[in-house]
């Protein structure tokens, strides 16, 4: 399968939208600006939805999940059947993000792309399964050209899938044991910055743990340092599920659809997608700063402001879910309001 439609155009945000949410806000009952970053998200989705009057009613939340070959190395405080045993836990409503979608009347998307300990058939999981998990990328690359692909394309049909449901937001979460430190080796490769400014804690290691995930990773880089390009930097480094997430941000671009990035993993992921494909980046709105390390470091290459910032490392999308309803209030502050005209209120000279 050809990846030359990672570089086809991304629609355009729409300027004169913008424009006007901008003049509007300046007119509602308040000091200019504030609202802080609600009156930031509420004009750049209305820019993104070419309208006066934006909504983030319908979303919609595709979790990929997927294993690592490098969970070998002992860089995760979980044991790897973990990974399968949360896509049945997705599907059956006990996990945050499954509360999280159902709270928000969102559709929750559960892909499964391929675990070590594989739940079978679940209703309410796609099986898109590319292999039990990616190879050590200690060894070779994580995944091959193949498997490269299909990730990716694995990401751009459930932005698909969100347009047949009419949706107005994407939200892509991931799930897979020893997915941060294939997230730190693949944001390290793209910054150029060393792991340990990268590697954090994930699902709970200790000061010790850290540092041997840091040594896994300066062994890794090495092995891999002539990836030169982001998506050979992805194949090599990267997960499944971290590429379908790469996938699903260039092709919601595309499609003229916002995304809601969650934490550091999909963070990870919108940087490897900008870089492949720069069009991606006005279509990124950005919901929380993570706890893990290395997360504020992506928010500043991304020059994003992040919705907020709760000390959350769980993944899962959780994060973007969480920052929905106040996504929602910025838009209905920005839809509701008076202006000073309609309200008789005298407005700064």
């Amino acid at each position: 399968m050809s990846l030359d439609w990672l570089s086809a155009p991304c629609a355009q945000p729409n300027a004169e939208s913008a424009d006007a949410a901008r003049a509007h806000q300046l007119q509602l009952t308040k000091p200019p600006g504030s609202l802080g970053i609600l009156e930031a998200a509420a004009i750049q989705l209305a820019s993104l939805q070419g309208t006066l009057q934006p909504s983030a009613d319908r979303v919609w939340i595709s979790v990929f999940a997927a294993d690592h070959g490098v969970a070998a190395e002992g860089v995760s405080a979980f044991p790897q059947v973990v990974t399968g045993e949360m896509v049945r836990n997705f599907a059956t409503g006990g996990a945050a993000i499954s509360v999280l979608a159902r709270n928000l009347d969102a559709k929750l998307d559960v892909v499964n792309l391929g675990t070590v300990n594989d739940p079978g058939e679940i209703p309410g999981v796609r099986r898109v399964i590319i292999a039990p998990s990616t190879a050590n990328f200690c060894h070779g690359p994580a995944m091959s050209e193949v498997q490269l692909d299909a990730a990716l394309a694995a990401g751009a049909d459930s932005v698909r899938e969100a347009q047949k449901a009419g949706a107005q937001l994407f939200i892509g979460g991931e799930m897979g044991i020893a997915n941060t430190t294939s997230a730190a080796a693949l944001a390290s490769a793209l910054l150029e910055a060393p792991p340990s400014s990268l590697a954090g804690a994930g699902t709970g290691l200790n000061p010790a743990g850290i540092q041997h995930k840091v040594s896994v990773l300066e062994r890794a880089l090495a092995l891999h340092a002539s990836a030169s390009t982001a998506l050979e930097q992805l194949r090599c480094l990267g997960g499944f599920e971290i590429a379908a997430l790469v996938g699903a941000y260039v092709a919601a671009a595309q499609a003229g659809m916002p995304v809601l990035v969650d934490g550091f993993i999909s963070t990870t992921a919108a940087l490897a997608a900008v870089t492949i494909q720069p069009q991606v980046h006005p279509w990124l709105l950005f919901s929380h700063r993570s706890k893990e390390h290395g997360h504020a470091r992506l928010l500043t290459a991304l020059q994003a402001e992040p919705l907020i910032d709760l000390g959350l490392r769980l993944g899962e999308a959780s994060g973007a879910a969480i920052a929905v309803p106040l996504l929602r209030l910025a838009c209905a502050l920005h839809n509701g309001m008076a202006t000073f005209e309609q309200a008789g209120v005298s407005n700064v000279d």
